[in-house]
């Protein structure tokens, strides 16, 4: 399908992995200014991420069913839809922390242990699998099915995680916005 070598594209998924990363974390820390006004619907955008991140988890699940059957066609679909979709997530993701700063959680007791479990859990592998995916896409579009497989059995568990661990987070955080 390409001409790039797995090398190359290695390298530039982990540049466009990277890049991602310190993006969000300068959102995070809040070292770029966003103007003062912005308009309403970017304060829909975290219900927004809990669906796109539970739709993810059901295609993913959907795909690991359709591979299992033999659906070659059906799963690439279900993946390429969402691959589409987290990409639709990020860009989102990235929008919202630009304009909103970052929510507090305010619970207590075991929901506070809870909570913080999941995120702490979930941000690590949400940064770690970017990579992972882009390279399982890479090999399944050119045809090479043994690599895909093989780094398949670390992406496909995390991404599902992290779609439902995302869904998690914002359950448990949404009542602590401020807006």
């Amino acid at each position: 399908m390409s001409k790039l070598s797995d090398k190359t594209f290695f390298r530039i998924a982990m540049a466009v992995s990277i890049v991602v990363f310190v993006l969000v974390a300068l959102l995070n820390k809040r070292v770029l200014n966003p103007p003062s006004e912005f308009p309403d619907f970017i304060y829909k955008l975290p219900l927004l991420h809990a669906v796109i991140n539970g739709t993810c988890a059901v295609l993913l699940i959907l795909s690991l069913k359709a591979i299992k059957a033999g659906n070659i066609l059906r799963h690439k679909k279900l993946n390429l839809t969402a691959f589409g979709l987290s990409a639709l997530f990020l860009i989102s993701y990235v929008t919202f922390h630009f304009f909103v700063p970052e929510t507090s959680y305010g619970g207590e007791g075991i929901l506070k242990y809870i909570y913080y479990f999941i995120l702490l859990t979930h941000i690590p592998l949400a940064a770690l699998v970017l990579p992972l995916i882009l390279l399982s896409f890479w090999y399944a579009l050119n045809e090479n099915i043994a690599k895909h497989r093989k780094i398949v059995r670390f992406s496909y568990p995390i991404w599902l995680y992290v779609a439902v661990t995302g869904v998690l987070v914002y359950l448990l955080i949404s009542p602590y916005y401020q807006f």
